[in-house]
C-alpha cells in the first residue's frame, strides 16, 4: 500500500487567521510543503445570499463550510488567484482547486485560467469541478440554476478540445465556438488532473468520473455501495481503479462549540478510511488549533503522526 498523501484545507481558516491577511495563507502553503504535505486545497464561492444559512449557521465556526450551513458574510477569496500565489511561492506542492463552480463562467474563459494556472505551476494543478449548491449565486450571475448540470458536462467536453488542440471546435446546447485556439495550453496535453466529488455516486457523477477523472474527493463518507459502483464503472470503461486516487479525510470531533478538537481522534480515522482504499487525506488545521504560532509544528506532527500509522 502506498505512503498516505496529506492535504492542507487553506479554505474557511478565519478563526486561525484573519480572511483578509492572504499572504498568510501563502505562508502557510509554504510551510505545509516543507513538513512534508502533499497538496493544498482550495474551495470557492463567487458570491453568497441569504440562502447561504438556510439550514442553520455551524454551530462551531472551525467545522467545515456546508451547503447551507454557513454565515452569507462567510470570505470566499479567488480560489485560481490564491493558488497562483502559492503556485509562485511553492515548488512541489500541489494546488487542489475543490470546488471550482464551473458553470458560473464561460468554458473558455475558465480553460484559459486553469490551463494558465496548471502551466505556471508545471502540472501541479488539480481542479474539482462542480455545479455547487447555492441558488442564490447562480441567480446573481443570471446563470439557469436548474441546468447547471448540462453545463458542466459542456464545460468538460469543452475543455477536452481546446486543451487537447488548436485550432478547437465545439457544439453543444449551451455553448458553442468554431475554429478557436487557445494558447499557452495548460501543462498536460488532456489538461490538469481532475476530481470528482458528490454525496453518492450518482449515474451522472460515475460518467463524468470515467471520462474524465483522475479521483473521487466525496461529500463526507461514501456508502460501500457507491464504492462498488464506481469500481464496476472504472472496470467497464478498461480502467485501473489502483490508478485512481481516492481522497478521504480527517473529520474533527468538537468537545463543544467554543473550543477546537483533539487531533488523535481525527488521525485515528485514517487506517480504516485506508482499508477501504482511500490514499489521500485532508485536514483542515482551524479544527485543531487557534493559534497561528503553533501552526508550524503541528504541521510536523501531522505528517509525523500520519507516517507512524502508514509505518
Amino acid at each position: 500500500m502506498s505512503e498516505p498523501r496529506l492535504v492542507l484545507v487553506l479554505s474557511e481558516n478565519w478563526t486561525l487567521t484573519p480572511p483578509r491577511e492572504l499572504r498568510a495563507l501563502v505562508e502557510m502553503a509554504v510551510v505545509a510543503e516543507d513538513a512534508g504535505f502533499d497538496a493544498v486545497m482550495v474551495s470557492e464561492h463567487v458570491v453568497l445570499g441569504p440562502g447561504a444559512g438556510a439550514n442553520g449557521i455551524m454551530s462551531n465556526p472551525r467545522d467545515y463550510a456546508l451547503p447551507g450551513n454557513q454565515d452569507p458574510a462567510t470570505p470566499w477569496p479567488s480560489s485560481l488567484v490564491l493558488l497562483s500565489a502559492i503556485a509562485a511561492a511553492t515548488s512541489r506542492l500541489r494546488l487542489a482547486a475543490c470546488a471550482v463552480i464551473a458553470p458560473l463562467r464561460h468554458p473558455l474563459l475558465l480553460a484559459c485560467e486553469l490551463g494558465t494556472l496548471d502551466l505556471l505551476c508545471e502540472g501541479r494543478l488539480i481542479v474539482q469541478p462542480t455545479v455547487s449548491w447555492h441558488r442564490d449565486e447562480y441567480e446573481a450571475l443570471g446563470v439557469p440554476f436548474a441546468q447547471r448540470g448540462r453545463l458542466l458536462d459542456e464545460h468538460l467536453a469543452a475543455w477536452e478540445a481546446v486543451w487537447a488542440s488548436s485550432p478547437a471546435s465545439f457544439h453543444g446546447a449551451h455553448y458553442a465556438f468554431d475554429d478557436v485556439y487557445l494558447e499557452p495550453k495548460a501543462w498536460r496535453p488532456d489538461g490538469p488532473r481532475l476530481w470528482f466529488g458528490g454525496e453518492s455516486v450518482h449515474p451522472r457523477l460515475l460518467r463524468r468520473i470515467v471520462r474524465y477523472g483522475h479521483g473521487f474527493h466525496p461529500l463526507g463518507r461514501p456508502s460501500d455501495d457507491d464504492l462498488a459502483r464506481l469500481a464496476e464503472g472504472m472496470t467497464q470503461a478498461g480502467r485501473d481503479l489502483g490508478e485512481f486516487e481516492l481522497v478521504g479525510g480527517m473529520r474533527a470531533v468538537f468537545p463543544d462549540d467554543a473550543s477546537p478538537a483533539p487531533l488523535a481522534p481525527a488521525i485515528a480515522s485514517i487506517p480504516p478510511q485506508r482499508a477501504r482504499g482511500f490514499t489521500t487525506f485532508c485536514v483542515k488545521p482551524s479544527q485543531f488549533i487557534d493559534d497561528i504560532a503553533l501552526y508550524p509544528a503541528w504541521c510536523r506532527e501531522v505528517v509525523e503522526r500520519v507516517g507512524e500509522i502508514a509505518s
